[in-house]
């Protein structure tokens, strides 16, 4: 055992419990009533980073907080910029976790919280694997920049800004994300494809009050009725989007790619059962591999309205709307997309009712090398984390602000997950590996060592 692993195994339980003290603040950045609690987090990690041995400052924006921190002590040696968020998605519905979402519990080798593994305790991680490297060797073999924002989870509005005016502050040589995940246990995995994002609003307005369904149905255009029929023509029945021009700029998989997904250790029915499916589902022609990682697609995220309490109402909704989102690929652009989205729902909506399509936020695809030092030195750190090579692979999850650093800062990232593809991220009884939370510092650690000797 090296003095790294000796160093991170010595110190589990008070690393685990850093890890729990930060996941019991309720740091949900989309719900206004607990901005003070994010604002909280914000606070405690950067006392936390400051203790990891890095100069931290909190920067205040027009919404949440941005921590950063660096230990630049290494002349000569390449700069790598750590990128996380300690933000996490709303708890709800809360009545289908087996504990309390922000009171930690250990079952099973796992620890249940939101934020557990998005992205707080993937994050950690990573800087209790900085502390262990400067500890052990005395300083840091590489100079080492530290960004942990707290609005991801509503599209980063204000990190895109922070950075292109703090360009001097943030330059780097490779960024450092751990905010997807392993291919599967104990198979750690290097991601260099993201899908894009476009994430849109339908509202269908059409009485001025719910009206009795009885008296008025079949005199009145139903906004529910309608709503369902929008939302069923922008989707064939075999999965492909049926809104004209959405695939022009689609980007093929090439041989390949095709050929290194179907190597992939994948078993099809093990992963239905997984998430509990009755069967598979996708675009005809591709593998779910394939239309996991690499296909676009459309998903409607949440639907209100009428009626949908206990017992039965006889009622004629006034409103419906829907909240959708597009997966996205290379090379589409989210506004073009939103754009035809739009055209289309505002073109086949009846003159019954009033529509309106909101457009939310968006984010690009990318794609990002697969060689170089940062990438060999990110094999072997797993490989010293995990005890077994890294594959190579396509997340179907958006990342905005990669985008931003590779237009910005001319820095590619590497997207190294240290949790499972059935985390439960933005789910109830969201989870993550103690085991792998461990192994994941003694990965960044490991990384640090073997890129720091690039400079040499």
């Amino acid at each position: 055992m090296s003095k790294l692993q000796a160093y991170i195994d010595e110190r589990k339980e008070l690393n685990l419990q850093e890890l729990i003290e930060l996941l019991k603040i309720p740091s949900v950045s989309t719900d206004p009533k607990l901005a003070g609690e994010v604002g909280n987090c914000a606070r405690r990690m950067g006392e936390l980073m400051s203790e990891a041995g890095l100069e931290t400052e909190i920067f205040e924006t027009d919404g949440h907080p941005i921590v950063y921190g660096e230990r630049l002590e290494a002349p000569g040696a390449p700069t790598v910029l750590v990128y996380g968020h300690y933000d996490v998605q709303p708890s709800d519905p809360d009545d289908e976790w087996e504990s309390p979402p922000f009171e930690p519990t250990e079952r099973d080798g796992y620890l249940f919280a939101r934020g557990a593994t998005d992205d707080k305790g993937q994050f950690y991680a990573l800087i209790k694997g900085i502390q262990a490297s400067r500890e052990v060797n005395g300083k840091l073999p590489c100079n080492v920049k530290v960004l942990c924002e707290g609005e991801e989870e509503v599209g980063s509005p204000n990190l895109d800004p922070f950075i292109r005016k703090e360009l001097d502050r943030l330059a780097c040589d490779i960024v450092f994300i751990s905010d997807c995940s392993q291919f599967g246990i104990d198979m750690p995995a290097i991601t260099y494809g993201l899908k894009g994002l476009c994430y849109l609003e339908v509202f269908v307005r059409g009485p001025a009050t719910d009206l009795h369904s009885g008296t008025f149905g079949g005199s009145v255009a139903n906004p529910a009725n309608v709503l369902t029929r929008l939302m069923a023509a922008c989707q064939g029945p075999d999965g492909k989007i049926a809104i004209p021009g959405f695939y022009d700029d689609v980007r093929p998989l090439e041989d390949w790619e095709r050929e290194m997904m179907a190597e992939l250790p994948f078993d099809e029915e093990e992963f239905r059962k997984s998430v509990g499916a009755v069967k598979v589902f996708g675009e005809a022609g591709y593998t779910t591999l394939e239309r996991k990682g690499a296909r676009p697609t459309l998903d409607i995220n949440g639907m209100i309205s009428g009626f949908t309490g206990e017992g039965a109402k006889t009622v004629l909704p006034a409103t419906a709307s829907c909240k959708f989102s597009m997966r996205l690929v290379p090379d589409q652009d989210p506004d073009k997309i939103a754009t035809l989205v739009c055209d289309f729902l505002n073109e086949i909506a009846p003159d019954t009712v009033e529509v309106e399509v909101r457009p939310h936020h968006g984010a690009s695809p990318v794609i990002v090398s697969r060689d170089g030092a940062a990438v060999k030195a990110a094999e072997k750190a797993l490989e010293t984390g995990f005890g077994r090579k890294p594959v190579f692979v396509r997340e179907g999850g958006s990342i905005p602000v990669v985008n931003t650093f590779q237009e910005a800062l001319g820095a590619e990232s590497l997207l190294i997950g240290l949790g499972l593809p059935d985390d439960n991220l933005h789910a109830p009884n969201e989870h993550f590996r103690i085991k792998d939370y461990h192994r994941g510092a003694v990965t960044m650690a490991s990384f640090l060592e073997e890129y720091g000797h690039c400079g040499a």
